[in-house]
């Protein structure tokens, strides 16, 4: 099961459509990843803010939920789009005034090598569960010049693992690939990838790195 059929699953979309939770990413051992919910559906917050005004030219905001950052991005008269596998998120970003699809990054995008910014916020490093195979990717879709802004776990993990979206209720959606990592694991993998952390700060104990392309040098 992909995890575009997986974002599908009738918890997530319940979630987004009520504003709130209760939902989880659930691993097989039972553990869960409380998600923030009612926080994506908000109006962005102080670290949130932090981020958009390290945003530069035109932004995708890949794994845009229900559309808060490019919603927010658009009311300021930028270029922005969102992405998303799930029709209900990209819908709400939508009637938020913002331009979203329905799409995976991995597959074609728009604009692709045009982008000057890209964003991976509320965990959306961990999207294919494999963190320097979707940082590759993204080499292909921002400028020469561009950058990518990502959110990292606030602790020293590595992690990739199997979840599904759980509402803590009895509904749970399909497995799919996952992954978490903090600053120091963001910071291997982002080199691996073609990437150089330029940039590292934390606000309300959310921890983000801006990454910029490495030079030819150091990709030799």
């Amino acid at each position: 099961m992909t995890a575009t059929t997986a974002w599908l699953a009738d918890p997530y979309s319940d979630a987004l459509r009520a504003g709130r939770g209760p939902l989880f990413l659930r691993r097989d051992d039972g553990w869960l990843l409380p998600l923030e919910v009612e926080r994506w559906c908000a109006a962005p917050d102080l670290a949130d803010r932090s981020v958009l005004d390290r945003c530069r030219g035109a932004v995708l905001d890949v794994g845009c939920g229900p559309g808060r950052l490019v919603a927010a991005l658009a009311a300021a008269g930028r270029r922005a789009l969102g992405i998303d596998v799930s029709p209900e998120a990209v819908g709400r970003t939508v009637r938020l005034g913002a331009t979203a699809l329905c799409r995976s990054v991995f597959d074609p995008l728009p604009g692709e090598g045009r982008w000057d910014t890209v964003l991976l916020i509320d965990g959306n490093v961990g999207i294919g569960g494999d963190p320097a195979t979707l940082l590759r990717r993204l080499r292909q879709v921002v400028s020469l010049s561009g950058l990518v802004i990502a959110e990292c776990v606030p602790v020293d993990v590595d992690e990739r693992c199997e979840v599904r979206v759980d509402d803590g209720r009895g509904g749970r959606g399909a497995p799919f690939p996952w992954a978490r990592v903090g600053v120091r694991a963001l910071s291997e993998h982002a080199a691996a990838a073609g990437w150089t952390v330029s940039e590292r700060w934390d606000l309300w104990g959310r921890h983000f790195v801006r990454l910029t392309r490495q030079s030819p040098s150091v990709l030799r």
